[in-house]
């Protein structure tokens, strides 16, 4: 690639998923169509061909030129139209960092001009976002198990089964508040749910419905039954997951 690269475009988004998992999609062409569009793939190694086949049909390409694993990855990139670069006339780094929320990922797209810039913002913009739910819905693919285990755990009678049921499946941290919770850490919770259970007793708690879920924030209507197996409440439960898929806080709401 022989044109100046004059113009950047940078752009930076946190992923709620260690690097290791961010980074499979830039090295297995699975997952690297599943980010771009069916029949994309890319030869994960330096001189390796990148390829785009997207939705609509239009084709990217170009080749890696760098590869760090798990924290960098750069590549040439351009239409196989021509239209508004060609093949490979413009460079993509992509840097990923570990955080506590998961992965900070550091784009620059570098470029010959600033209109050519300024067609792909929202592009990137886009595509990251695409990017980031993929990511999630393979990290926290068994968030239906997790949820149900959550519920479970308040019908759990034995303390100790409790909190181990709640240490395999939640951070050590937790929190959990609704209109009669307000307490943080699974030394806190275990007792309350105990509590919970002493003063209604033959209460069960379970899921109700599909799970609906977004980038680690999960959202699950539950139905809290009498000792008759009667419903006498409802609601729905906002879980915050952890990037690695254990719950990190719940928000519980009372119809």
């Amino acid at each position: 690639m022989t044109t100046t690269l004059t113009h950047r475009l940078d752009r930076t988004i946190v992923i709620g998923a260690p690097p290791a998992a961010v980074f499979k999609y830039f090295t297995d062409s699975a997952r690297w169509a599943a980010w771009w569009g069916a029949g994309s793939t890319i030869d994960a190694r330096p001189g390796g061909r990148v390829f785009i086949k997207y939705p609509g049909g239009n084709e990217a390409s170009g080749e890696v030129v760098d590869l760090d694993p798990p924290s960098r990855i750069v590549f040439t990139y351009g239409y196989n139209s021509g239209t508004p670069i060609g093949p490979g006339e413009s460079r993509v780094t992509i840097e990923l960092e570990k955080v506590a929320q998961g992965t900070k990922l550091r784009l620059t797209h570098a470029l010959t001009d600033a209109a050519v810039r300024e067609e792909h913002v929202q592009g990137w913009r886009y595509q990251l976002s695409l990017f980031a739910n993929i990511v999630a819905n393979e990290i926290h693919a068994k968030a239906v198990d997790v949820v149900d285990a959550w519920f479970d755990a308040w019908n759990e009678t034995d303390a100790a089964a409790r909190a181990s049921r709640l240490a395999a499946i939640a951070s050590p941290e937790v929190r959990m508040h609704d209109r009669f919770s307000c307490v943080d850490g699974v030394d806190d919770l275990t007792p309350h749910i105990g509590a919970a259970q002493h003063f209604m007793p033959g209460f069960r708690l379970q899921r109700s419905g599909t799970l609906r879920q977004c980038q680690g924030v999960v959202l699950a209507d539950w139905t809290a039954s009498g000792p008759d197996g009667q419903a006498r409440a409802t609601g729905t439960n906002v879980f915050t997951l952890a990037p690695d898929g254990r719950i990190d806080a719940v928000t519980g709401f009372w119809n």
